[in-house]
Parts: C-alpha cells; sequence; structure tokens
C-alpha cells in the first residue's frame, strides 16, 4: 500500500506548479513510510509514497519505468493475481527485473492499455506515463478500495491518494455548499463530488486518459471499465449449489490476499464476517495472528468473547487489545487531525484504535468489510424487506407513530435506541422507496438541515442538490426484491462511509487493510443471486451464514448484530462541553463564520444536553467534524 501523486501542466503556465510534487508526497508518508520517489519530466511530475509489501527491496521501488524508459507508473494497491500473469509474460518473452506486481501491472499496460485492468484482482489507484504518445493513464479498482482525486482548472490537472496531497499543489480552496448539505444528512461526502469544489473522486471503475501534453492538451471524461451487475441470474443456481458456490470463491479470494512479503494477520470483531475470513485464512498459514479490541468500560458492547471462540477454534495467534473509553478518547486529535474531508462516521475512531494497535505486530491485515452491503445486514435491510413484504407488524409500528415522537430518542441506551429506529421505521414507511431509502441513509432530513444554516443559500442551490440525490438514488426501484437496495448500498454506502473509513484510519497508522468479500469474482457472484437467498422474514445474510454454518461456533448464530457506539453523548456532556459550547460551536465563532446559523445550532445544543437528545448527537458530532477541518483548511464560501 502506498500514496500516489502527480501533476500535469496543460499550458506553460501550468509547469509553475511541478515543483510542487515534493510536498505532495511528503504529505503522503504515513500512507508509504518505507521510501520515497518523484520522477519529473517536461509537463509531468509524479510522485509515490511507498509501503513495502510485495518485492521490499529496491527493484520494487516507485515511480518505476520499463527498459526502454517509454512508460512511468505509480501504483498504490496490490494485484492479488500477479504471479500467473507474471509467468505469462515470461512465456511471451518479456525480460522483468524484480518481483514486484507493479511491474507486471506496467507490462501488461505495454501490451494492452486500457484493456489491462481486466486481468488485475486487486485494489488500487495508478498512473503510467506513455513519453512517446505523451499520454497520462489514471485508474481505479473495481470497488473503490483505494482513493483518487482530481482536480482540474485549465492550466493543469492534478491528482493523489489523498486531499491533503493536493492542498499542497496550491489549489483553490473553495467550499461545495451542496456537498456540505449532504455531508450533514449523510456524515460523509459522496463522490464523484468533494467538500472543495473542483476535486472530484474518480469513480470505483473509471479510468480517465489526459492527451497530448505539451502542445494541445486535453483531458478526457472519466469512463467506466467495470460496473456491479444488476440483474439475476438467467438460471438461478438452487440455494445450496449457491452456498458451495460462495464458498469455494471466498476461499479462492482469500488465499489470493494472502500474498505479502511482510507479517500479515486479520481483524476478529466477533461478528460472522471478520469470521467466515479468519476460517478460511487459518488454513493456508502456519499459525494466523487475528487481534480483536473491547473496551472494559462498555462491557455490553464487548464482542472479544465471540471472537475468542473463533480463535480458539482455529488455533489462531489472538491478541485482544481491552482499551479504556480515555483510550479511544486519546485518539480524538490525531483522527481528526489526519481526516482531510469532513467524515462524521464516529466508529472511526474505534478503527483507528485498531489499526494502531495492530500495526504493532503486522503490516498486513484481512477484514470482513462489504458482507453486509453485499447480503443485506443492517437494520435498515430488515426493515426494508418488513415494508416491501407486508410484514404483520408494519402495520401496527405506523399506527404508532405519534407515539414513538413522545418517547425519548437516543443511540446511548437501549431502549431509547429502540424507540429511535422505530419513529425512523415508522416516518419511512409513509414514504416512497426512494425517499425512504435516502432518509435512512442519513441521519436528518432535508428540511433540518436547511435550518442550520444561516443564509438560505440553497435556493440557488436546489436544482444542483436534486440532480446530485437522483444520481446517487439511482438504483432504487421498489418491488419485494432487496437486491436494489443492495447495490445503491454498494455504490453509496460502502465506498463513500465504510471504505472511506478504513482507508484513511488504516493509512494513518500505515496498515494496509484488505477486504477479501470485494473481490470482484465474489461481489459480482452475490449480486446475481435472488434477494431471497440473502434476507427474509427468517434472518439477514442468509446464504452467507448458511454456507459457513459448519465452520462456525454455534454461538455466533445465536446472536444478534452488536456494534459499538462511542460514547460522544459522555464525552460532550464531559471533556468536550467547553471546547463546544465556549469554542468551536460558540454563537460569536458562528457569526463570525458565517455558514451555520448561531440560533439554530444554539436549539441542537439545547436538545444534546436534555434527557431526550435524539439525533443531536450525530448532529454535533457532523458540526465539530467540519469545524476542525475548517480551521486547518479555511477554504473560501459565500457568507
Amino acid at each position: 500500500m502506498c500514496g500516489i501523486a502527480g501533476i500535469v501542466a496543460l499550458t506553460s503556465q501550468g509547469t509553475h506548479t511541478l515543483s510542487t510534487i515534493q510536498e505532495a508526497v511528503h504529505c503522503l508518508r504515513q500512507r508509504g513510510p518505507d521510501a520515497s520517489g518523484i520522477a519529473t519530466f517536461d509537463r509531468l511530475s509524479l510522485g509515490h509514497a511507498r509501503l513495502s509489501i510485495i518485492d521490499t527491496s529496491d527493484a520494487g521501488r516507485q515511480p518505476m519505468s520499463d527498459p526502454s524508459g517509454r512508460y512511468t507508473i505509480i501504483f498504490n494497491g496490490e494485484f492479488f493475481n500477479y504471479r500467473e500473469h507474471r509467468e505469462e509474460l515470461v512465456r511471451r518473452g518479456v525480460s522483468l527485473h524484480s518481483n514486484s506486481d507493479t511491474e507486471v501491472l506496467l507490462h501488461w499496460y505495454i501490451l494492452e492499455g486500457a484493456a489491462c485492468l481486466q486481468r488485475v484482482n486487486g485494489f488500487f489507484a495508478l498512473a503510467i506515463y506513455d513519453r512517446t504518445e505523451r499520454k497520462l493513464f489514471v485508474a481505479r479498482d473495481r470497488m473503490g478500495v483505494k482513493p483518487l482525486l482530481t482536480y482540474t482548472d485549465s492550466d493543469r490537472f492534478c491528482f493523489a491518494s489523498e486531499m491533503k496531497a493536493l492542498v499542497s499543489m496550491g489549489i483553490p480552496m473553495r467550499l461545495d455548499r451542496v456537498s456540505l448539505f449532504q455531508y450533514l444528512q449523510l456524515n460523509y461526502v459522496p463522490g464523484p463530488e468533494s467538500m472543495l469544489l473542483g476535486v472530484r473522486k474518480l469513480e470505483p471503475g473509471h479510468y480517465q486518459v489526459i492527451r497530448n501534453i505539451g502542445e494541445n492538451a486535453s483531458v478526457d471524461e472519466p469512463v467506466a471499465y467495470y460496473q456491479i451487475p444488476d440483474s439475476t441470474f438467467e438460471t438461478t443456481p438452487g440455494y445450496h449449489e449457491a452456498q458451495d458456490r460462495l464458498l469455494y470463491l471466498l476461499e479462492r479470494s482469500v488465499e489470493r490476499r494472502m500474498v505479502a512479503d511482510v507479517p500479515l494477520g486479520a481483524f476478529l470483531s466477533g461478528g460472522i464476517d471478520s469470521s467466515v475470513i479468519v476460517a478460511l485464512a487459518s488454513g493456508m498459514t502456519k499459525k494466523l495472528k487475528t487481534f480483536s479490541i473491547g473496551f472494559r468500560d462498555e462491557p455490553q458492547f464487548d464482542e472479544t468473547h465471540f471472537a475468542e471462540l473463533v480463535a480458539q477454534r482455529y488455533k489462531t495467534d489472538h491478541t485482544v487489545f481491552k482499551l479504556t473509553t480515555d483510550d479511544l478518547y486519546s485518539v480524538l486529535q490525531p483522527a481528526l487531525d489526519y481526516i482531510d474531508e469532513p467524515f462524521a462516521d464516529s466508529s472511526a475512531l474505534n478503527v483507528f484504535l485498531l489499526s494502531r494497535e495492530t500495526r504493532k505486530h503486522v503490516t498486513v491485515a484481512l477484514s470482513g468489510d462489504g458482507a453486509d452491503e453485499l447480503f443485506g445486514g443492517y437494520n435498515k435491510h430488515a426493515a426494508e424487506w418488513r415494508l416491501r413484504n407486508n410484514s404483520t407488524a408494519t402495520t401496527a409500528i405506523r399506527l404508532l407513530g405519534p407515539l414513538w415522537k413522545q418517547l425519548p430518542r437516543s443511540r446511548n441506551g437501549k431502549w431509547t435506541n429502540r424507540f429511535r429506529q422505530l419513529d425512523r421505521f415508522s416516518a419511512g414507511a409513509g414514504m416512497s422507496a426512494t425517499d425512504r431509502y435516502w432518509r435512512w441513509a442519513g441521519f436528518e432530513d432535508e428540511s433540518g438541515v436547511r435550518q442550520l444554516f444561516m443564509h438560505d443559500s440553497f435556493s440557488t442551490d436546489e436544482r444542483v442538490y436534486q440532480a446530485r440525490k437522483t444520481r446517487l438514488t439511482r438504483f432504487i426501484k421498489g418491488g419485494t426484491s432487496l437486491n436494489d437496495v443492495l447495490r445503491n448500498d454498494m455504490e453509496l454506502v460502502l465506498v463513500n462511509d465504510m471504505l472511506t473509513k478504513v482507508d484513511l484510519m488504516s493509512m494513518a497508522n500505515s496498515l494496509e487493510v484488505r477486504t477479501p468479500f470485494l473481490d470482484y469474482e465474489v461481489v459480482n457472484f452475490a449480486s446475481r443471486l435472488p434477494g431471497e437467498y440473502k434476507i427474509d422474514g427468517n434472518g439477514r445474510k442468509k446464504v452467507l451464514r448458511d454456507a459457513f454454518r459448519k465452520l462456525l461456533p454455534d454461538e455466533l448464530y445465536r446472536r444478534g448484530k452488536q456494534g459499538f457506539e462511542v460514547p460522544l453523548l459522555n464525552w460532550f456532556r464531559g471533556e468536550l462541553r467547553t471546547h463546544i459550547s465556549e469554542d468551536m460551536l460558540s454563537r460569536e465563532r458562528l457569526a463570525d463564520q458565517g455558514i451555520f446559523d448561531p440560533e439554530a445550532v444554539a436549539l441542537i445544543l439545547k436538545r444534546l444536553f436534555s434527557r431526550d437528545p435524539g439525533e443531536s448527537v450525530a448532529q454535533v458530532w457532523a458540526l465539530l467534524v467540519f469545524q476542525h477541518w475548517y480551521d486547518r483548511y479555511r477554504p473560501l464560501h459565500d457568507a
């Protein structure tokens, strides 16, 4: 795993910024602490920060050129099936000078151009420069595991693995107010837009070409080379056949992701998803290292007992990090400092802690990310199934809608969280499938977010907002199957929330995280299975759970889905109260900033400190994360 950056001068004026590549690479040092390199051409600079995983020798250093010097590549990621493609290159007479996957990919690009991406099973962001054709080729992996941000103006095209690297190139800092609006709904900024105007996220499964570098340069629009299937099999495999096939594909996926020249382990949360990965991986190495995190101060959320059952069954070298909420609080500042675009999923703090502790033992960790989106693992998926299939409880919950609004609703207690869920369910039941999806994807509705702003600036941006919303919900169709919801979650939630979280927090600690569930062969198969194989009235993630039932302890099947809530409410009412009320969200600061309405924010804070905080905890956290980011970057905005 690494970090990449590059600058293309589209005009002679743009050449003045090429030297900023050095600072950009420096900004990526956490992603690549082992080495760095820069290649500079007349109108192009390429930079690379290396975390050595495969071929840790100097032969694997980047930027890497072919023997002729015509082609130069920078590559962030892993090409897991590179060995079989290396052998084919050797059979074709290609002379290779390293054991790296990067060199293999470069030579396949020389032979096949963009079509070489079809050969790659892995995750990546890359750039390849052809000096003869004066062409730059950039691409991102099928699922969007690795990020790639771009910025284009009349003089230059810039790209980087992280926003902070782009900022170091001197790009304009202008706030995208529609992105801010959606961030306050979702707790993240959905791509391809970003929080900064002009900065775009290259979408998963896309590549982009910059041509004629030097004279008459042009930037092509991104091109899709992969899409998640949105239709089921013409001939549906039987349920037991589907289980067997899924087991086989996941086994192949895990085997590919065991390739490494550095210590490798696996996260083990105690849930089904990570346990599946550990069950498969433990048979492919002598003694798999596994890692779990638990919190002494929150025993009701502690899943380490279930993780230990799996570790004992598969005789892994298991490490449990038993931490306190003070330990969690201690990573608040470094985690916020690393975030270079507002991102308010508070579970990122857990991932930061787990990554930090795991990195002390290994350089690579397997994870179970992606299974919930593929197979329907969230509470909202069960709720959606009940509504679409006329569950008997649905009518009663809807009729009691006024009651739920009268009861205290909060994530910070068992019953208050249940009341919160029932209120959201009741409200969603009266919406269309598309509106319900959007509402359940976020924490606040549009009217609530609109009230937060000092000026109604979104009257002129309403068309832009609606167009983005329509695009972000484009797969929702309704009907009894949930495949449309799962497909949309793969494109929206997985990429912009879950994968962003893991990438940010693991890279902050120089740890590579691999996701076997997101092998494209697994995704292609799972996406085409009938919805009823994944979720029905008897449970969620059916086909996955049944496929591995004989391989996992029974105790894992007799427990519900459990998560850990970061104790934000306690912090807000304790350690952070003064910081919130008198500093970051004070009336004076907000009035001076000119974005948020001080009175509206004051009402949220009032609710935060009441017996019924509702969603105010998430709202305040989102505002704090934004303010922290704003203080560092100071983007321009219309007051």
